[in-house]
């Protein structure tokens, strides 16, 4: 166990309608005027989702968030794309995010 926490910090989050399949804990991207729906791979992404209510979700769009990850992913600033599982994985031609801790159990902390 880390003595290091990122937990809520500069948390910006956002309401959405979200599309069928959005999950909690799940990487979303942009689909329609104010919608969220899930990634493909290779999608770019726009946040994390909470648990979607009643046809909206809140999206943490900016600040650490913790996201499942694919692959060998780097600490420092890294880009990142949706890995069509729900979490990340290293990808040029993604977003730029400040990646701060990478766990064995395929788990990163990344800051947007």
């Amino acid at each position: 166990m880390s003595k290091i926490s990122f937990d809520d910090i500069g948390n910006v989050m956002a309401t959405f309608y979200a599309d069928e399949g959005v999950e909690d804990g799940q990487v979303v991207k942009v689909t329609a005027n104010g919608t969220v729906g899930p990634c493909a791979q290779g999608d770019v992404f726009c946040g994390v989702a909470g648990q979607a209510r009643k046809g909206a979700v809140a999206v943490q769009v900016g600040g650490f968030m913790q996201v499942g990850i694919t692959g060998e992913v780097g600490l420092g600033r890294v880009k990142l794309a949706a890995d069509g599982k729900g979490g990340v994985q290293a990808d040029d031609s993604g977003v730029e995010a400040l990646v701060v801790q990478t766990e064995q159990d395929g788990k990163a902390v990344i800051c947007l």
